[in-house]
């Protein structure tokens, strides 16, 4: 019996060596950029909810696709420029890859060029000359030109000027503003009528406090449609320049309930938040929502590179101030991410023990609290430097995003306390965050989530929240962990509230690299095959509607 165990051992052994030959041999046959396209796994973008929407409100989902997809088209205009670039590729994985790309930078590769004869990708894009230099906008006189609405462009005499986007865009946002009259004449639910409408006024005139306003008193429709001019991700310049973007979204009203009492926490919340008191003086708005939708169409600055999971809106202090914020968590998208990476990437870095608590759940709320966590902490320094924004210059996404990462585990970790997240614990909640901080480096760490990304990483690391085993997985010390997040947190708050940019600066020049040991884990993860990140098929069609 034990001959034959043996045996049937070696002969297993065999057939997994040469399967292992067979992979690397298919692996070894492929181009590079085959490899790269790989990296995304598709996800068919669909939804059950569908099928609970209205004959009315279905009627609504082509018309959002067709407003999308110009939204989609002006992105391309404002990243790369002309996008009729892909029709003259050849080589069908590296017209693909532009596509994922929208354009000719490798978005998850410090925007590596991957095709002949574009060199670096301009910090500005195309929101302003390509050969313009930091010293010539400082000198350039002009109100709006830090807008989110406008971009720089040249006079005949080579001077610059600001044009704001209803202009630069005349032609895409009049077809825009036709497609939403139709939306709007057939629209019932009272909020979205008053949303679309107000939106339509946003393209006209640029500004878009009343449609903000309006989206934040949209409580009760089944669909939403996030879509406009919205982050400021994309200029590297300046961080100033919005870019177009569309999400159409269904609404989980039944998990939506589970998460509206958390609302009315947040004021507390903030009270715990473990810094001194006058780096937490801000109180948050009440009116906040927080709930839970599945994606079925992105276009756009969220559909580039990586995939938004999680939306946090609107951008206006003025409207958090008044009415809070919205976090429209994107459940399908967020399974699918830890289907696919994030659990694959927990088991092959995490030592046996340790890998139960990689769990869905804990990764759910911790990016459900990653949002809240943006509205937190104050808004305006603490010693007359303005705004958070203002003062922080370009460190201040860096480190906003590293704010509500660290602050989303605390409050999770707060809330498992309280018994308020009952399926999870805390060490669920710091065993998954940890392995996700992995699977986001991989987006690179020029973004400002990857600087925000790598600060948090080699903030935990320092304060021993983990080692590695001789074998190199990772074990978590939770207590360390805990304080960690703790000191990590207020660290952050300080320099928010006081506005230390030159500090900011200097932290993330000496933290927000990825270092030579977690560059040998990537390594390992790239090397077993685990996918980047996801990239959809959707549609009607995936839908399962009829066109």
């Amino acid at each position: 019996m034990t001959i034959v165990l043996c045996i049937a051992c070696l002969a297993t052994v065999l057939v997994s060596c040469k399967s292992k030959k067979e992979n690397e041999k298919n692996v070894t046959n492929k181009s590079e950029i085959q490899l790269k396209v790989e990296e995304y796994a598709y996800v068919d973008l669909s939804s059950d909810l569908y099928h609970n929407l209205s004959e009315n409100e279905k009627a609504l989902i082509p018309i959002f696709i067709q407003i999308a997809d110009i939204m989609d088209d002006l992105f391309w205009k404002q990243t790369f420029g002309d996008k009729t670039m892909i029709d003259t590729i050849k080589d069908s994985y590296t017209k693909e890859f532009a596509i994922i790309n929208y354009g000719a930078w490798d978005r998850l590769d410090n925007n590596t060029s991957f095709i002949s004869g574009y060199g670096e990708k301009p910090l500005g894009c195309q929101y302003y000359p390509i050969d313009i230099t930091a010293e010539e906008y400082a000198q350039f006189a002009d109100e709006n030109k830090g807008s989110l609405y406008t971009v720089l462009r040249r006079n005949e005499d080579g001077t610059l000027k600001t044009v704001w986007y209803k202009d630069e865009y005349k032609t895409e946002l009049a077809k825009v503003c036709e497609l939403l009259d139709q939306a709007i004449a057939i629209a019932e639910d009272a909020g979205l009528k008053k949303y679309l409408t107000e939106r339509k006024k946003a393209f006209l005139t640029d500004d878009y406090f009343a449609s903000d306003m309006a989206w934040m008193d949209m409580k009760d429709s089944k669909i939403d449609f996030v879509f406009g001019p919205i982050e400021n991700y994309d200029d590297k310049l300046n961080e100033a320049k919005a870019s177009y973007e569309a999400f159409i979204l269904l609404k989980d009203e039944e998990r939506s309930k589970e998460l509206a009492g958390f609302v009315a926490m947040l004021p507390d919340l903030q009270k715990e938040l473990p810094c001194e008191p006058q780096y937490k003086a801000f109180v948050p708005g009440t009116s906040s929502d927080l709930n839970v939708y599945n994606a079925i169409y992105y276009a756009g600055d969220c559909n580039a590179g990586s995939k938004t999971i999680a939306i946090n809106l609107p951008n206006d202090d003025r409207v958090q101030a008044a009415k809070g914020a919205r976090r429209l968590q994107l459940r399908n998208s967020m399974q699918a991410k830890f289907d696919k990476i994030l659990l694959p990437i927990g088991k092959l870095i995490l030592e046996a023990e340790q890998q139960k608590n990689l769990k869905f759940d804990a990764f759910f709320w911790n990016v459900t609290f990653h949002e809240v966590a943006h509205g937190l902490g104050v808004k305006q320094t603490i010693n007359g430097k303005g705004s958070v924004d203002e003062a922080m210059g370009t460190e201040k996404t860096s480190w906003e995003e590293a704010k509500a990462d660290i602050l989303g585990l605390f409050m999770v970790c707060k809330l498992i306390e309280k018994g308020e997240i009952k399926e999870i614990t805390k060490e669920d909640a710091i065993t998954t965050y940890i392995a996700g901080i992995l699977r986001s480096v991989r987006f690179g760490a020029s973004s400002s989530h990857g600087k925000a990304n790598m600060m948090c990483y080699n903030f935990m690391e320092q304060g021993g929240a983990f080692t590695r085993n001789e074998d190199g997985s990772y074990h978590i010390d939770f207590e360390k962990a805990e304080q960690t997040v703790r000191d990590w947190a207020a660290l952050i708050l300080k320099t928010q509230a006081t506005g230390d940019r030159a500090f900011a600066e200097k932290f993330r020049n000496e933290n927000g690299q990825i270092m030579s040991a977690l560059q040998k884990d990537l390594d390992n993860i790239n090397a077993a095959g685990i996918p980047r990140d996801i990239r959809f098929n959707q549609g009607l069609k995936v839908l399962g509607a009829s066109k």
